[in-house]
């Protein structure tokens, strides 16, 4: 019977080529847009799961990484009194406008943390390293976002509102894909930077007998006395708003009743395990935003396009050997038999089609991860579960061969 199924499956190579087309299509669609949500929501855990914090010590309001009230550094100081506690360091985010010499803005998330601190590591340094930090008005920044930043190479400067920064080292892989560019520097600079404003004004003059109108952008007096790179920022005052407390336990602390004492000693607190912090961050990307229902929808039409697909080519494969099924019947051949002969070429396509098709996707991985830093996360769970769906998808398309089978009268052989 095996051979019965070969050669219906090559007998007609255009045919073929065709059906393994729709399931490689189907294959590539659902392992690419799973693979996408698998990426996109793992990126906006990277940091977390760098750090070596054992808690994260957060507003109880925090909804999640990038949306938080502030806490105050005087947590940090306080925190390192308490019973449990080895080590305790802040971590302070905020926005701020990246300005190239050409002008452009772009919008930044950037990251302070204490360059000689053991707990934040701003991800897989590729050049440079953290000690560079302690040089004021410096910056890390993903390879990914070299590009949207109009930076080339460490060394390069802009500005950050009113203030100058300089590229000083390179990280990857870190880059959240729903976040703006991330950029890593110490505390004191990161808190400059927060406070760099650039106050707008628009000016409007009369051209002839047109209103003409321009925006003009002014520095902060504060911020010019502070633009000198040999002059570093202010230190942090107890009452500076931070983000996060990052709290290294005593070995063999238990990590339950230390939450219970942070928690008790700041009001308005909640403190989280790393696991515990990335499961709240990745369940509002997955459950609060529209990110898997988009995705799952592509998903499914690739699911419904290779059904469509697969089902026709086989059902057409049938009506052309229908006498041969004839045959088998009058020879006393089962239903089982026969279905099984239909089942086995369905099987044969589901791999066929797979296998390229996994491997396009690997390849198209590697590519958007090399070039536009979007990561394509194709875990061993996501590829087993794409293999199912195609044995699935293929094995379902067979009902409809299968249907027109069971109706073949063995008597069919004699006519002509």
């Amino acid at each position: 019977m095996v051979s019965i199924a070969r050669k219906n499956l090559f007998e007609d190579i255009p045919r073929f080529l065709v059906a393994q087309a729709g399931i490689m299509f189907a294959v590539s669609l659902v392992t690419i847009q799973t693979g996408v949500f698998n990426g996109v929501i793992r990126s906006t855990t990277t940091l977390v799961e760098y750090s070596r914090a054992d808690i994260w010590l957060a507003s109880d309001k925090m909804v999640q990484l990038e949306l938080t009230q502030p806490l105050i550094f005087d947590y940090v100081v306080r925190a390192r009194k308490i019973d449990g506690v080895k080590r305790a360091e802040a971590l302070l985010q905020g926005s701020a406008r990246w300005n190239v010499q050409n002008g452009k803005l772009n919008v930044v998330k950037v990251y302070g943390f204490p360059p000689t601190g053991r707990l934040f590591v701003p991800g897989d340094i590729v050049k440079g390293n953290v000690k560079s930090l302690r040089k004021p008005y410096t910056a890390i920044i993903d390879k990914s976002n070299l590009k949207s930043l109009k930076a080339e190479k460490i060394g390069d400067t802009a500005r950050i509102g009113s203030l100058p920064v300089e590229v000083v080292g390179l990280t990857q892989n870190t880059q959240s894909v729903v976040s703006s560019s991330f950029i890593f520097t110490s505390l004191e600079t990161a808190n400059a930077y927060a406070n760099a404003s650039v106050t707008t004004n628009v000016n409007c003059t009369w051209v002839g007998e047109e209103l003409q109108c321009r925006n003009v952008y002014q520095k902060d007096a504060d911020a010019k006395k502070r633009q000198s790179a040999s002059e570093p920022p202010p230190k942090l005052s107890l009452n500076t708003p931070i983000s996060y407390v990052l709290i290294q336990a005593e070995p063999g602390q238990n990590i339950p009743e230390l939450k219970k004492r942070l928690e008790a000693t700041f009001p308005e607190t909640k403190a989280y395990t790393t696991p515990e912090l990335s499961k709240k961050v990745r369940g509002f990307w997955q459950q609060s935003t529209g990110i898997g229902f988009i995705l799952g929808l592509g998903a499914g039409v690739g699911v419904v396009v290779g059904v469509v697909i697969v089902g026709q080519i086989l059902y057409s494969a049938v009506a052309d050997h229908i006498k041969e099924f004839g045959t088998l019947k009058a020879m006393g051949a089962s239903n089982r038999v026969i279905y099984g002969v239909i089942i086995e070429q369905a099987l044969w396509m589901a791999i066929l089609g797979y296998i390229p098709g996994m491997l396009l996707c690997w390849g198209l991985g590697a590519w958007t991860s090399a070039t536009q830093g979007i990561v394509i996360l194709i875990t061993p769970l996501t590829a087993a579960g794409v293999f199912g769906i195609t044995v699935l998808m293929c094995v379902g398309s067979a009902l409809f061969a299968i249907q027109k089978v069971s109706k073949v009268d063995p008597a069919i052989v004699f006519k002509a």
